[in-house]
């Protein structure tokens, strides 16, 4: 047993020597089966919250009614959950009730996938009523019992299998497989926001090629926003290359192989409820990546796109044109970093300077002037001082 299980183990210490049931469950299990990196543990236990409150000092009450009481000790903080059963579901998504239960193997019977089901005690002693550890190690996705049951119960855990493919290279077992395409329509019912959680890390993942491949061929697309007229278009990302981009710039790549336009790309991405902040990135990346692969940068662009869309611009250029080395990205970064302005506010001139060296009120013609200013500057055809400024525009004015 490692970390943070080892810092979590006094919590089911106490939990143990108070008469109760006390296991590591979930993702965090799993995780540390598969050698991967642990960032939290989840904890179930045969004690009621009111049982857990009282054993432990601070306690704040995050999903009280579902069970789960945060528990804050020894400066970390553990969301503990009792076993319990789950009554009928509501809007495929969620128990109208539940009950609290004694048994950590029902408990563990209405979890999603098998290799989500195993509990492990503080002794680092694994309990796997379901046969976790054996699709974990086959690198199989199937249901805790019955698929349809599951999906009929929790919707979104159809595009949770389909993330797990992308996540772990697992494949998904027939069983399951035949239900993502015979219930997809009950993705519908599911919100956007979990759905888009669930789609990003998709597309995050290592193998999001074959996830991909398994969302169109269950035509789990068909109830995504935006995408059910795509699907041979979705297929063209699968032949791309993408393992060093960013989660924008999969955005990015998505909309620019489903051929989305730069008008309509901000409807398309406000349907996924995505921040307005990202919408603007991911446009901007779209219009710079579309005018990238007609030219090189010039060096206003450069400057109107900044760092960060040049990176992923280029970046996605590269892709796109079947370039594996990104040398380009940094030689283009480079540039950039010389230019002698970064935003206008740079310039060593203002409205203010112009309308006095002018004596003109202000009006449209203040932004042509600044326009004018810095791609002279950015050109090196003036110093940006703003004497030297102030003559270029005589100078200007004369020819």
């Amino acid at each position: 047993m490692k970390e943070p299980f080892l810092s979590a183990v006094p919590v089911l210490k106490i939990l143990e020597d108070a008469g109760f049931q006390a296991y590591f469950v979930g993702g965090s299990v799993r995780d540390y089966l598969l050698g991967k990196q642990i960032s939290d543990v989840d904890i179930a236990t045969s004690a009621t919250p009111d049982e857990v409150k009282t054993l432990f000092k601070k306690t704040i009450d995050i999903g009280i009614e579902h069970g789960t009481v945060l528990v804050l000790h020894n400066q970390n903080s553990y969301e503990i959950t009792t076993f319990r059963t789950e009554g009928e579901y509501q809007d495929y998504r969620r128990p109208k009730e539940v009950a609290f239960i004694r048994s950590l193997t029902e408990d563990l019977k209405r979890r999603d996938f098998t290799m989500n089901a195993i509990a492990m005690d503080l002794n680092g002693n694994l309990i796997d009523p379901f046969g976790g550890q054996n699709d974990i190690h086959n690198k199989l996705i199937q249901t805790v019992g019955l698929a349809k049951e599951r999906f009929h119960e929790d919707a979104l855990r159809m595009l949770r299998a389909v993330r797990f493919a992308s996540q772990l290279s697992f494949q998904i077992d027939t069983e399951t497989l035949m239900a993502l395409s015979n219930l997809n329509q009950l993705l519908s019912k599911i919100a956007v926001e979990r759905k888009r959680a669930e789609f990003e890390k998709l597309l995050m993942g290592k193998n999001r090629k074959n996830a991909l491949k398994i969302l169109v061929d269950a035509n789990l697309h068909l109830f995504l926003p935006g995408l059910e007229k795509y699907k041979k278009d979705i297929m063209k990302v699968i032949e791309v290359p993408c393992e060093r981009l960013s989660r924008k710039e999969m955005w990015c790549l998505l909309l620019y192989y489903i051929e989305v336009n730069d008008a309509d790309a901000e409807p398309f991405l406000r349907e996924w409820r995505l921040p307005l902040k990202d919408i603007k990135d991911i446009r901007d990346c779209l219009y710079f990546t579309r005018q990238r692969l007609e030219q090189n940068w010039s060096i206003y662009q450069l400057y109107i796109a900044g760092y960060d869309t040049i990176q992923s611009a280029e970046k996605l250029t590269l892709v796109i044109n079947g370039i594996q080395k990104m040398d380009s990205v940094e030689q283009w970064l480079d540039v950039y970093k010389r230019l002698p302005i970064k935003t206008r506010s740079d310039l060593d001139v203002t409205g203010s300077d112009l309308i006095e060296w002018s004596g003109k009120t202000g009006g449209p013609w203040l932004k042509q002037v600044l326009l004018q200013i810095e791609k002279a500057v950015l050109e090196g055809n003036v110093a940006n001082e703003k004497q030297k400024i102030k003559e270029w525009l005589k100078q200007c004015s004369q020819k």
